[in-house]
């Protein structure tokens, strides 16, 4: 399925920060914006899960927050598949939650990374994908934390090589590393 690219927007956008730092909300205005210019449906893959009834409440939040007029696909690992479900402009909120479902799966990072990236290319619309950095704080005390921080820094680094645009998300600020923002008014 799928839907044609907007003229002058990226094709693949990464937003990249902290937690609370306002990542989301930011991908969100792009959607709005690029959907808005263009006529092109919104499309939302989450790939968060419900582990606990803090969780529900925070997905619950991102929903409200959002408001209506999203279509939502649910895809813990399976963004591929959610990729060729989805029409318009694409938010993948997060690629963090999404690398630990992989992790805790058991599954191959290297061949599901290489999946991720083929199925962001292969698709014909806008696609902002958000991440957390998680390199900037004290060494993890343990092996799986430090293994996660790494592999959560390698995922970056090759969604960042293969993005239009990439902004870091400070205290609620953009910060543009590779690309150019389009104009959010």
């Amino acid at each position: 399925m799928g839907s044609p690219q907007p003229m002058g927007f990226p094709k693949f956008s990464l937003i990249v920060g902290g937690a609370r730092s306002g990542k989301s909300r930011l991908a969100e205005r792009l959607v709005e914006r690029l959907a808005g210019a263009s006529g092109l449906p919104r499309a939302y893959i989450a790939t968060a899960e419900i582990w606990d009834e803090e969780m529900r409440a925070r997905i619950d939040r991102h929903i409200a927050d959002r408001g209506d007029g999203w279509v939502t696909h649910e895809a813990p690992r399976d963004v591929a598949g959610a990729l060729a479900r989805a029409e318009g402009v694409v938010l993948i909120d997060c690629a963090t939650l999404w690398l630990t479902n992989v992790m805790l799966g058991g599954g191959d990072i290297e061949a599901e990374t290489a999946g991720l990236l083929d199925a962001i290319a292969a698709y014909p619309g806008p696609v902002i994908v958000v991440s957390n950095e998680v390199g900037w704080g004290i060494v993890p005390d343990n092996k799986l934390s430090r293994d996660f921080r790494d592999e959560q820094g390698r995922l970056n680094q090759r969604l960042a090589e293969a993005a239009d645009l990439v902004a870091g998300v400070m205290a609620g600020l953009p910060m543009v590393l590779k690309g150019q923002l389009p104009v959010l008014a």
